[in-house]
C-alpha cells in the first residue's frame, strides 16, 4: 500500500481530518498538526504551493501496525504474569485483557508483532520489484523552484523551511546504495544544508567519493520510513529490508543509477558535495529542544519529478510521529542483543517520555540472578545513543509509565541494582552530553525481583471481581 493508498484508505474509514481553508506554511500548518495530537490531517490548500499536504499519518505504534495489518503488542499470546505465578484475567492490564478476548492464550508472553516484523525483515533482506514507469516520476519540473513546493518553516527559532520527512537515497561509483532520513533545510531556490551526522554511513560514503548523488523521496509508506530509519550493515540496500516489510516496487532514478520508491510522491534529485558547506539549523530536533547551528554539506537540486496530484509529506519535529519512526526500529536491535546475551527477552519498548531515543524499557523472563545486569549491558549494545535502560520482569506492562515506575519503586535497590557506566559516548541528541565529544553517562536500572524472595512478596495484590451491572 503507498503512502497515498493509505490515506484513501483513512479518509473512507472517517479517521482523516481535512483542513479546507487555506494554510500557511510558516507556524500555520504545524500549529495545527501538533494541536490535533495523533489524528492524521490533509491540508487541502497551501498558501504559495499547488500540492496537497499530510501529516500526522504515522503518529503511534498503533497506527502503524494497523497500516500492515498485525497486531501492535504480539502475533500469538500477551499476558501478563506475576512473579512466581499466572494472574487471573482480571488482574491483566487493557491491552492484555484485549488480547485474550481476541482468542490469545494467556500462557506466555511475546514481543510486540512490530518487534518480531522489523526483526525478520532485517535479518532476511529481499530484492524489491524492478520497474521502468513509476508513479513518482509521471510529473517532471521545468524550472528548478523548491518555493513552489510546501517545505514547512515548523517553529519560530528555526532556520527556514525545513523538509523533515525526506528519505535519502544515494549509491557510490563502488556500487554501495544507502538509504537513511537527513534533515534538509532550504537555501535557495534549488539548494539545501542537510545534517549529516559524523561517522554515519553517509558521512562515510561523501568522504570516501567527496561527490554523492542523492534523490530525496518525500511521501513514503512506512515500510520505506521503517527501512530508512534501521541501522544495519554497512553496503546492505536498506530498501531491500522494506520489500521484506512489504512488496516494493522501485525504479530508477532519472539523474544516478539508483534504485527508489516508485510509488513515492516527490523525488528531488541532486548532488552533495564534501567540500561544499553552509549554516543548517536552528531546528527542533527528536528531544523537543532546539539544535545548534553547523556547517553542514549542500545539496544542489537538479532535478525534480512527482505524481500527478502529489501530496507532500509533513513530519512535525519532536512529535510523536518523529518518535515512533525513529525509535521503533531501534527495538529490535536491542531484542536480538539481549536474546544474544542468553537472556530470554520478552518485549522493548523505547517510549516517547524517553524522547524514543535515549531511553528504553526492556522486558525479561529471567532465570538467573545476573540476567538483569547482562540485559542491561545488551541493551547498550543494540542501542549506541541510548542513555538510560530500565530492566523489568514479565509482570509488568513496559507501555504503561506508571507500572514500571512503580517496578521501580518496589524492586530496584541502588547498590545492587544500578549499573553506572560514565564516560561513555552518547547522543548528540542530547543537550546535557558533553559538547563536541557527546560523552555521557548512562546507567541502567535493573527493577527485576530477586528470584528468591525471602519471605518477601514483590507481585501486585489480586483483588475480586464481580458484575458491576448487577449492582449500579
Amino acid at each position: 500500500m503507498s503512502f497515498r493508498s493509505y490515506l484513501e484508505k483513512l479518509g473512507a474509514q472517517g479517521r482523516l481530518t481535512t483542513v479546507k481553508k487555506p494554510v500557511s506554511r510558516k507556524l500555520e500548518a504545524s500549529a495545527i498538526l501538533n494541536g490535533l495530537g495523533e489524528r492524521p490531517v490533509l491540508f487541502e490548500k497551501i498558501t504559495g504551493s499547488g500540492f496537497r499536504v499530510a501529516g500526522n499519518i504515522f503518529g503511534t505504534k498503533g497506527q502503524v501496525a494497523a497500516y500492515f495489518g498485525i497486531d501492535e503488542y504480539s502475533e500469538g499470546a500477551r499476558s501478563q504474569v506475576s512473579v512466581g505465578e499466572a494472574h487471573p484475567e482480571g488482574m491483566l492490564p487493557p491491552k492484555a485483557r484485549l488480547s485474550i478476548a481476541k482468542g490469545f492464550s494467556p500462557r506466555s508472553i511475546h514481543a510486540g508483532g512490530l518487534i518480531q516484523k522489523i526483526t525478520r525483515a532485517i535479518e532476511h533482506p529481499t530484492l524489491p520489484e524492478e520497474v521502468k514507469n513509476a508513479p513518482c516520476q509521471e510529473v517532471e519540473f521545468g524550472e528548478i523552484d523548491l518555493d513552489k513546493l510546501p517545505i514547512l518553516f515548523h517553529c519560530g527559532g528555526d532556520g527556514g523551511n525545513y523538509i523533515s520527512s525526506g528519505v535519502f537515497i544515494t549509491r557510490d561509483k563502488d556500487g554501495i546504495q544507502n538509504v537513511d532520513f537527513h534533515r534538509a533545510m532550504q537555501i535557495g531556490k534549488n539548494k539545501f544544508s542537510i545534517r549529516v551526522v559524523r561517522d554515519r554511513h553517509f558521512d562515510q560514503l561523501l568522504k570516501k567519493n567527496e561527490e554523492l548523488n542523492v534523490a530525496v523521496c518525500v511521501g513514503n509508506a512506512p515500510n520505506v520510513l521503517i527501512a530508512a530509519a534501521t541501522s544495519v550493515e554497512f553496503g546492505l540496500n536498506e530498501l531491500e529490508i522494506a520489500n521484506s516489510l512489504e512488496p516494493l516496487k522501485v525504479v530508477r532514478a532519472k539523474t544516478f543509477d539508483a534504485t527508489i520508491p516508485a510509488d513515492c510522491e516527490f523525488v528531488l534529485e541532486g548532488t552533495v558535495r564534501l567540500d561544499e558547506k553552509a549554516p543548517e539549523g536552528p531546528f527542533v530536533d527528536l528531544t523537543e529542544t532546539t539544535d545548534i547551528i553547523r556547517q553542514e554539506p549542500v545539496l544542489t537540486i537538479k532535478r525534480i519529478t512527482h505524481r500527478k496530484d502529489a501530496i507532500w509529506q509533513a513530519l512535525l519535529p519532536g512529535k510523536l510521529e518523529h518518535k515512533v519512526l525513529m525509535g521503533m526500529p531501534r527495538e529490535p536491535t536491542i531484542f536480538k542483543k539481549v536474546e544474544e546475551a542468553g537472556v530470554k527477552c520478552l518485549d522493548v519498548n523505547i517510549n516517547p517520555g524517553g524522547c524514543s531515543w535515549l531511553h528504553a524499557i526492556v522486558k525479561i523472563d529471567k532465570r538467573q540472578e545476573e540476567d538483569g545486569k547482562k540485559a542491561i549491558a545488551a541493551a547498550f549494545e543494540g542501542h549506541k545513543s541510548c542513555k538510560h535502560v530500565f530492566l523489568v520482569d514479565k509482570d509488568i506492562d513496559v507501555y504503561n509509565p506508571l507500572d514500571v515506575e512503580w517496578a521501580m519503586a518496589t524492586r530496584f535497590q541502588a547498590d545492587t541494582g544500578l549499573v553506572m557506566k560514565p564516560g561513555e559516548k552518547g547522543s548528540s541528541l542530547d543537550p546535557s552530553a558533553e559538547p563536541g565529544t557527546c560523552l555521557t553517562a548512562k546507567c541502567g536500572f535493573d527493577c527485576t525481583a530477586p528470584l528468591k524472595a525471602n519471605g518477601k512478596n514483590f507481585g501486585k495484590a489480586v483483588f475480586p471481581k464481580v458484575d458491576l451491572t448487577k449492582f449500579l
